[in-house]
C-alpha cells in the first residue's frame, strides 16, 4: 500500500497554501489595486464588509471568475497530463497527445473563420473547439485503441497522426480569412482568460469535475499498470477498459478546458514531473498534488501575463512557456545525466 510519507503531506500543505495565496494575489492584483487584507476579511466574514460596491464589482464580477477559471484550468491540464502519462508509461506524454489541441485549433478556426462566407453565431467559438477536440480523440481512439491488443504505443501514433490531419485542415481554412481573423485565431491559439465569466466557469465545471473524480479514482489502477500491459492483466486488472475511461475523461475535461481558454502548454508536461520529483512515482500521491499544484501554477502564471505589461496583456500561453520550457530542458539534462 502506498502511504503518504511526510515529506508527501508537506507538500500537499504547502501546494494549498500556494492556491490559497496566489488566488489572493490574484483577486487583490490588477488595474485598481485592492488590499489582500480586506479581501481575505469579507471572504472569511469576519465582520463588516471592508470592500466598496466598486471594489466588490472589481472581485465579484471580473476577477473571482478568472481566477476560478484559472484554478479548474490548471488542475485539469495538470491532472490529465498525469494520467496520460502513468496510460502511456511515457513521461512526455502530455494533455494534447490525442489531438485535442488540433481539433480545437481547426473548431476555433471555423468559428472564427467562417467557411464559404458562412461566419459562426457570436459566442460560439467556444462551443466549436470543444467540439473540434472531442471529435479528434474519438477519430484517434477508433484509429488507434479499438483493439484490444492496441497499446499506448498505437495510440500515440494515431494521436500524431490524427493532428496533423486536423492542423492541415486548419490551415487550409485560414487561407480564406482576412488578417483580423487570423488575429483572432492565433490570439485564441496562445490562450488566455481574459473572457472568463460565471457562464464560462459553470459550463466547464461540470466536465472538470468528472475528470477529476476519475483521476482520482484511477490512481491505484495507474499505479498497477506502470508494470507492463501484460503483468497488469495477469494481477486481474482490465487494462484496455481502464485506458478508455482514463482517456475519454482526461479528454473530455481537457477538450471543455481549451475549448474555454485556448491552448496552453506546459502545465500538464511540466507538473507532474516536478511532483514525481517530490513525492515519487505512486500514482496515489501525485493526482492529489497534481490538482492542487496546477491550480496554483496557471493562475499564478495568469497574473504575471495580465500585470506584467499592464494595461496590455501578454498571451498565458507565452508565460507558461517561459517558465515551462526551461524547466523541461532541466529535467531533460538531469534523466540523460542520470542514464549515461
Amino acid at each position: 500500500m502506498s502511504r503518504w510519507t511526510s515529506r508527501g503531506v508537506g507538500a500537499m500543505g504547502v501546494s494549498l497554501l500556494a492556491v490559497a495565496a496566489v488566488s489572493l494575489w490574484a483577486l487583490a492584483t490588477g488595474p485598481t489595486p485592492i488590499a489582500w487584507t480586506s479581501i481575505a476579511h469579507d471572504i472569511l466574514h469576519l465582520g463588516p464588509p471592508r470592500l466598496t460596491g466598486i471594489n466588490r464589482f472589481f472581485i465579484n464580477d471580473l476577477r473571482a471568475p478568472r481566477v476560478v477559471l484559472g484554478l479548474l484550468a490548471g488542475a485539469t491540464l495538470a491532472t490529465a497530463g498525469a494520467t496520460y502519462q502513468g496510460v502511456f508509461r511515457n513521461p512526455l506524454a502530455d494533455p494534447y497527445l490525442l489531438g485535442v489541441a488540433a481539433g480545437a485549433g481547426l473548431g476555433a478556426t471555423v468559428a472564427l473563420v467562417g467557411v464559404n462566407g458562412w461566419i459562426a453565431p457570436a459566442g460560439a467559438v467556444t462551443w466549436f473547439a470543444f467540439v473540434g477536440a472531442l471529435s479528434s480523440v474519438a477519430l484517434t481512439w477508433l484509429v488507434g485503441g479499438r483493439s484490444r491488443r492496441s497499446g499506448g504505443a498505437t495510440l500515440v501514433l494515431a494521436g500524431v497522426a490524427i493532428s496533423s490531419l486536423f492542423t492541415s485542415a486548419q490551415t487550409f481554412v485560414q487561407q480564406s480569412a482576412n488578417s483580423s481573423s487570423i488575429a483572432r485565431v492565433y490570439i485564441w491559439l496562445l490562450g488566455s482568460l481574459a473572457q472568463a465569466s460565471w457562464s464560462t466557469v459553470w459550463r466547464v465545471a461540470p466536465y472538470v469535475a468528472i475528470a477529476l473524480v476519475v483521476a482520482l479514482a484511477s490512481a491505484r489502477a495507474l499505479d498497477v499498470l506502470a508494470v507492463g500491459d501484460v503483468e497488469s492483466r495477469s494481477l486481474g486488472l482490465p487494462v484496455s477498459r481502464v485506458r478508455f475511461i482514463v482517456i475519454v475523461a482526461s479528454s473530455l475535461g481537457t477538450a471543455a478546458v481549451v475549448s474555454a481558454v485556448g491552448l496552453i502548454g506546459f502545465v500538464g508536461l511540466i507538473v507532474p514531473h516536478l511532483i514525481r520529483l517530490v513525492v515519487g512515482t505512486s500514482y496515489r500521491r501525485i493526482m492529489p498534488l497534481a490538482i492542487t499544484s496546477g491550480a496554483a501554477f496557471l493562475v499564478f502564471a495568469d497574473t504575471i501575463a495580465r500585470t506584467v505589461i499592464s494595461p496590455s496583456e501578454l498571451p498565458l500561453g507565452v508565460v507558461t512557456a517561459l517558465f515551462g520550457a526551461p524547466v523541461f530542458v532541466i529535467l531533460l539534462w538531469t534523466r540523460q545525466g542520470a542514464t549515461t
